[in-house]
């Protein structure tokens, strides 16, 4: 009853005061994920067209865009013609922020990205971006049998989050039933800590990074403590790429069954699993392109990098944004009935755990977070040679200062320990590994 009582009232209440079109949008969604391919399709284009021409006419950026090359958005006849517009990348979005913004937009929420391409990124989201994000996050929080206000516990590690614990955000995560556990730091104490808030909690979901979760679960083995008699009922990851291992050691441990889901603070929600196992792209909001290293756009079935354009981000528009990140569309519908299109397969970021020097296990993003925010930092790596030493390799822009080095140093040396060596070595380029990816956290240290 009290979760009927916050997914039909409370949140709905809290949405409309700060002026989201949440709850509307989400049962658009849960409509519109039964079309079939053909209706989501055309009304995938149809958004696409209102998009551009409203940015074509209202953000400086596209205006100007669309006049030099002549791309005339009432000309549009299918997602194909994407293809005539160039690519978004972060370089293009950090010369250009201020002429990416709606002449009309207010509101606009400041956002940063976590640095997970060893890139940081500043941008701005709008709050109907931000309603259809929450919304199609709803919409796949219920595929699972669960809803808001039912028990969470989210763990995670971001300074928007953590930092964030005022007293209406107290009081907000209080009415949501939902707790949440640092990520940053994995010692034996919090570990112990945490098994047993989520012994006492006894939540219906659990959400987090799978690095994360898999070292919750993994400990809670170690000390012979079950935790798959407490009814939960699904384990959401994201943030990282789930790896096989981390799936099955995460749902024999809880009980439960792991959905993947896919995207980013920048990207937007763009992918999530079905209980039928298929990872149903957002295609009522998102168009993915798959791209080769020319830029041009490959069938399903053949691996890319994966390109999206956001339908809900005219205050501040993503369109033909460069992930990253590696994907293959699939062509097959899923069992499940639902005609949003699916994701293959997914190479997402990957995340490491860093060793303190006294063995406290910290999530790599406990690092990334000094690094993103300095200004002139462009792009970063960081190798964590032993526990005694660590290394980042960090291009640095026009607005890099010197004195910046040290403040590198002491913060990492306060993550991992006052006796750390840190060199920070300025470098005109960082090189992609093998594989194609870009590692930004590598550790050594056992």
């Amino acid at each position: 009853m009290y979760t009927s009582l916050v997914s039909g009232l409370l949140f709905p209440l809290h949405e409309r005061l700060k002026s989201h079109s949440t709850v509307a949008t989400r049962r658009h969604m849960e409509t519109a994920q039964w079309w079939p391919p053909a209706q989501i399709a055309a009304y995938q284009l149809q958004q696409l067209r209102a998009l551009l021409a409203d940015v074509g006419q209202h953000v400086p950026y596209y205006r100007d865009l669309f006049a030099h090359t002549g791309f005339d958005p009432a000309q549009v006849q299918s997602v194909a013609d994407l293809a005539r517009l160039p690519f978004l990348t972060k370089s293009v979005i950090k010369a250009n922020t201020d002429a990416l913004r709606h002449t009309h937009a207010q509101g606009l929420a400041r956002f940063n990205t976590g640095g997970s391409s060893g890139e940081p990124l500043v941008f701005f989201i709008g709050k109907k971006r931000v309603s259809h994000d929450v919304a199609a996050k709803w919409r796949a929080t219920r595929w699972w049998g669960v809803d808001i206000g039912d028990p969470e516990i989210v763990v995670w590690g971001s300074p928007i989050e953590l930092g964030g614990q005022d007293r209406i955000k107290h009081l907000r995560d209080q009415m949501l039933r939902t707790q949440l556990l640092p990520a940053f730091e994995m010692s034996e104490a919090k570990l112990d800590g945490f098994i047993a808030t989520i012994r006492s909690t006894r939540p219906k979901m659990l959400f987090g990074y799978p690095s994360a979760l898999t070292h919750i679960a993994q400990h809670a083995q170690k000390r012979g403590v079950a935790m798959d008699d407490l009814g939960i009922k699904v384990a959401f990851v994201t943030s990282e790429r789930l790896y096989d291992t981390q799936r099955a050691t995460i749902g024999q441990t809880f009980g439960c069954p792991v959905a993947n889901g896919y995207g980013g603070r920048d990207a937007g929600f763009i992918a999530h699993e079905c209980p039928a196992g298929s990872m149903h792209i957002t295609a009522d909001d998102l168009v993915v392109e798959i791209v080769n290293e020319a830029g041009e756009v490959q069938p399903p079935g053949v691996a890319g990098e994966i390109v999206v354009t956001h339908l809900a981000t005219n205050d501040f528009p993503f369109i033909r944004y460069r992930t990253g990140d590696i994907g293959v569309q699939g062509s097959a519908p899923c069992s499940c009935g639902r005609g949003l299109p699916v994701l293959k397969e997914i190479q997402g970021r990957s995340t490491d755990f860093v060793i303190a020097a006294d063995g406290t296990v910290m999530h790599g993003l406990s690092l990334i977070y000094i690094l993103r925010d300095l200004a002139g930092v462009q792009s970063f790596k960081v190798v964590q040679e032993s526990r005694e030493k660590t290394r980042v390799l960090l291009v640095a822009g026009p607005e890099f200062q010197p004195a910046m080095v040290g403040q590198i140093i002491s913060g990492f040396q306060r993550r991992l320990g006052a006796s750390v060596t840190v060199e920070v070595d300025l470098v005109e380029s960082i090189a992609a590994e093998k594989s194609g990816k870009f590692r930004y956290i590598i550790s050594h240290a056992v």
